[in-house]
């Protein structure tokens, strides 16, 4: 499904959020007077300011130049949200829907009414959750956009990440360890193995048919010919995380039994014939032979 921007004629109540023209993240300043010299997170080594510098946007600015919505059935339940003609490095969030809720997964930089209009006519919003703050988006806005009879969406943000939040939204919950982020369904789980960003966060969820299915960010990437996995600190500035790092990642989501995983660009390992843990194993052991230097006698 694509979804037309709503018309640049009509006002819209997220119009005047800034955020920045690279990441795509909110910024808390109302005018741009008051933003920083330069955008916090893409400052980081793991992003990158343009050569031509940092430049500043807004919703209404994108809604006009015809930013828009596609939303689009990955699986059973499991629903990806494209940007189309916005900002951001290309990132798909997610939306989990489940009978006690629907959970949103990594955050769209960019939000108009018809886009709002066709979330919610996946389900009701039981809570918004980012894999790491680069995918934050528009978080606050999609939080009050689809607030239920007891206020915003709940927003759940990683502790250890926590200090990377450029806008606080009103419902933020600030969480370590493991999480239930659907109250009522723990079969709906979250956790923080790190590595890409100390507190990164990936969502476990049993998947329609039982197999099980792993949400994944940029903890584990997806190599292109979807056999192997990768672990990075740097993505766009290409700098793998160690050895031990990669293995203890693969260590922590042994947690889970999943036959299937994403990545933040809709990279699935698993498809088809499942077994995206083994996988993620032998990648994760491939990683660290690279890395620590076992492999040297090939270069």
């Amino acid at each position: 499904m694509d979804f037309s921007p709503s018309p640049a004629s009509e006002s819209q109540p997220w119009d005047g959020v800034i955020l920045c023209a690279t990441c795509g993240v909110e910024q808390e300043a109302v005018d741009p007077a008051g933003l920083p010299a330069v955008c916090a997170i893409c400052a980081d080594d793991r992003q990158w300011i343009p050569a031509e510098g940092q430049r500043w946007t807004t919703v209404g600015e994108l809604r006009a130049a015809g930013a828009g919505l596609e939303v689009a059935e990955l699986e059973p339940d499991l629903w990806v949200l494209r940007v189309r003609a916005g900002v951001g490095i290309g990132q798909h969030a997610k939306v989990l829907r489940t009978p006690a809720g629907n959970l949103m997964v990594d955050v769209p930089t960019y939000i108009d009414a018809a886009a709002v209009q066709a979330v919610a006519g996946l389900g009701p919003l039981a809570g918004i959750i980012a894999s790491h703050p680069h995918m934050y988006g528009v978080q606050s806005a999609w939080s009050e956009a689809l607030a239920g009879p007891e206020g915003p969406v709940p927003v759940y943000v990683s502790e250890p990440d926590a200090g990377w939040l450029a806008r606080r939204p009103a419902a933020v919950r600030v969480w370590s360890g493991s999480l239930a982020p659907v109250a009522g369904l723990p079969g709906v789980s979250a956790s923080q193995p790190g590595g890409h960003f100390p507190g990164s966060v990936v969502v476990h969820w049993p998947g329609r048919d039982g197999a099980g299915v792993l949400l994944a960010g940029d903890t584990v990437g997806v190599a292109r010919d979807r056999q192997w996995a990768t672990f990075m600190r740097l993505f766009p500035n290409y700098l793998p995380l160690s050895g031990a790092v990669a293995e203890r990642i693969a260590a922590h989501l042994d947690r889970y039994r999943y036959e299937r995983l994403y990545d933040n660009f809709s990279g699935v390992l698993g498809v088809p014939g499942g077994g995206a843990s083994r996988v993620v194993h032998h990648s994760a052991a491939r990683h660290a032979d690279w890395a620590e230097g076992r492999m040297d006698h090939l270069t």
